[in-house]
């Protein structure tokens, strides 16, 4: 009888373990690492009661959903170039983190005890969060691989033809410490977009201290409301390969020497005019420079990239916004004077040494002086202003709210964008409060 229970129950545990699907295994238990070793997360759940550890590049693969539910902390192994660490959402994945106002879902570092353990200026300790979408880019016949992950990795794929694609739900978000560095020009940015589609919801999100772009994108149609960037060593927001989506409400600190754009918009790669051109619209941004920093402008258009500025305010930068000129038909110049690039009715202040004739300025060589001076008084027919608005930064502290306002004027939009009667990102609230920890790192 022994002999005959053993061998049933042999018989059970193989069903079993055979009859399991890649997506249905189990979580490790409470604090031990979490690898990948090709079958990504599983469809699975994360709970704010497990301390969880990734470990190197975890994928959520085609067809898998991960949901991490509010109040969760995912640490990560820190370390760069081989041994980094993300967690990263595949063509066909999705990943479902919706935390509260009250309880944030954090992304951080493994040694941070959210308590003061990491010094508030630190930035790369480890990757960063990576979404892979099925929409369209301009490049490589629609699709290529992601920055960041090993070109052998097909799993790095991104791009298609499905614009509505969606790659599931973020909210409340706080991604701390990311960008670490892989190679010479190949860093991963605090939260990377590549060929997301328009039904992926994306918003109330913080990046704090990435030491590449607090946030890029890669092409698609995503689009973003309430997100915060502080202190990215290169751009707070970066665009290219036919990015085509919405963003409003977008607070962007550089208050760092080390910085560079607030904005930077590419096109495409070669050929440059590729389509679909870029030609996002941002709207309601509040954009905090460094006037320290000789590096980095507000914005700055290049390779054919078009898209708008506007309802925006923009503070404390040595340059203003820089488009490529190159004299022929496919530079952003050119996308100016076809209607594809508009930056207008914003307010700008300290900016380009308070020199309203020098705050729109054209980048290339042999610019004929009347080309020059067509862009320069664009600002004033754009219907931008140059006004103090009494934004600061003081004792570490910000309060981001303007103090003096104009509503006149402002830029109309489509039904996406929520009607505002005040330019930058804050009106009557602090949406940032209760959810962030960047005015801890200021």
């Amino acid at each position: 009888m022994k002999t005959n229970y053993i061998i049933i129950s042999l018989i059970v545990l193989i069903g079993t373990i055979s009859s399991c699907r890649k997506s249905d295994y189990q979580l490790p238990t409470e604090g031990e690492l979490i690898n990948d070793n090709g079958l990504g997360t599983g469809t699975v759940t994360w709970t704010k009661d497990m301390d969880l550890i990734l470990e190197g590049f975890v994928f959520v693969n085609d067809g898998q959903t991960l949901t991490i539910e509010p109040g969760t902390v995912i640490r990560f192994k820190e370390g760069q170039g081989a041994t980094a660490s993300a967690l990263i959402i595949a063509r066909g994945g999705k990943i479902i983190a919706n935390g509260t106002q009250n309880e944030p879902i954090i992304f951080t570092a493994e040694s941070d005890n959210l308590n003061g353990s990491i010094a508030k200026d630190t930035s790369g300790l480890w990757g960063g969060l990576i979404i892979l979408g099925q929409a369209e880019i301009n490049i490589n016949n629609g699709t290529s691989f992601i920055e960041g992950i090993p070109i052998n990795e097909p799993r790095g794929a991104f791009g298609g033809t499905n614009n509505d694609d969606n790659s599931g739900e973020l909210s409340y978000l706080s991604i701390r410490y990311p960008g670490t560095f892989l190679h010479e020009g190949n860093e991963i940015n605090g939260l990377t977009l590549g060929g997301v589609g328009s039904k992926t919801s994306i918003h109330h999100i913080e990046i704090i201290n990435s030491a590449d772009d607090g946030i890029e994108i890669f092409g698609g149609s995503v689009n973003l409301k309430h997100i915060v960037s502080l202190n990215a060593h290169d751009d707070a927001i970066d665009y290219d390969l036919g990015y085509q989506g919405n963003a409003q409400f977008f607070l962007a600190i550089q208050n760092s020497i080390d910085h560079n754009n607030l904005i930077e918009g590419s096109g495409s790669i070669e050929p440059v005019n590729s389509n679909p051109i870029s030609n996002p619209t941002f709207s309601n941004f509040t954009l905090l420079g460094s006037s320290d920093s000789e590096n980095g402008t507000c914005a700055t258009f290049n390779r054919y990239s078009a898209g708008k500025l506007v309802n925006s305010i923009i503070i404390n930068s040595n340059s203003g916004i820089l488009v490529e000129y190159s004299g022929g038909n496919s530079d952003s110049y050119n996308q100016w004077k076809n209607g594809h690039l508009k930056i207008e009715n914003n307010i700008f202040y300290n900016v380009a040494n308070n020199i309203a004739d020098s705050i729109f300025l054209l980048n290339g060589s042999t610019i004929p002086n009347s080309v020059i001076d067509e862009w320069a008084l664009y600002f004033s027919y754009g219907l931008n202003l140059f006004i103090n608005p009494e934004i600061s930064i003081e004792n570490n502290n910000i309060d981001p709210f303007p103090k003096i306002q104009t509503n006149e004027n402002l830029y109309e939009l489509n039904s996406w964008f929520e009607t505002t009667n005040y330019k930058g990102a804050f009106g009557t609230f602090d949406w940032t409060e209760g959810w962030t920890a960047y005015k801890k790192h200021l």
